[in-house]
């Protein structure tokens, strides 16, 4: 039988970070928690997943 080859997207952790002045920044990070932790993005909202802090996403009208 023919193995079974799953279709893995890439790695997208650049995505969290930016390069201001040769420095390396995460871009969102939890209010509550710190910046040890980031908020997981949804279709409609950023979520921290530690402590459940909630950003709604504005509709674009």
């Amino acid at each position: 039988m023919a193995d079974k080859v799953k279709n893995k997207k890439p790695s997208q952790k650049w995505k969290h970070y930016s390069v201001e002045g040769g420095v390396l920044k995460r871009k969102q990070y939890c209010p509550k928690c710190g910046p040890g932790t980031f908020l997981g993005l949804h279709k409609d909202r950023q979520t921290c997943g530690l402590c459940g802090y909630t950003v709604f996403n504005q509709k674009k009208i």
